[in-house]
């Protein structure tokens, strides 16, 4: 007769995690460990190793390029996949990719961005800042090759397939 019986009061799995942080050069660590979390509570595990790539450079280009490093993380679910977004207050844009010399240290975060998710792109915030997002959609084995790219320069958002 004892049993385990859920309560009906139990909030619904979370949809989406935002964290504001000055990134430190173990977070990205964190960060993976935190996206893994979540698309497995979304039973999304196949989008895991992108998920986690996309996260780990986004978060690495704001340790390498803002020179605050304070910047907003956001992992949202989405109908039919994730959606990542670093904002941060430091106005630069990111530059577009390119290719970089085989012993280069860096430089091929955005090629990897490309590469990894379905879309991604900049968008100017109206504080001065940007956000870099990216878009992972659950059914990623039905793919053509590469991914969208979109920048914007104006607050309105632009997308390649879908609204913001």
């Amino acid at each position: 007769m004892n049993g385990y019986f859920p309560s009906i009061y139990a909030s619904p799995v979370a949809t989406q995690y935002r964290m504001t942080l000055t990134i430190g050069e173990h977070t990205p660590r964190h960060i993976r460990r935190i996206v893994r979390a979540f698309l497995t509570d979304w039973n999304m595990e196949h989008l895991t190793e992108a998920a986690e790539l996309a996260a780990t450079e986004l978060t690495t280009n704001v340790f390498r390029h803002v020179p605050d490093r304070r910047c907003t993380f956001l992992l949202r679910k989405q109908r039919k996949g994730v959606r990542l977004e670093v904002t941060d207050a430091y106005a630069q844009l990111p530059a577009k990719p390119a290719e970089s010399p085989p012993d280069a240290e860096g430089g091929r975060g955005l090629l990897l961005l490309t590469a990894m998710t379905d879309k991604w792109g900049v968008k100017p915030t109206p504080t001065g800042g940007k956000r870099v997002w990216c878009e992972l959609t659950a059914d990623q084995e039905n793919q053509t090759s590469g991914s969208k790219v979109t920048v914007t320069n104006s607050p309105s958002c632009a997308t390649t397939r879908s609204g913001c």
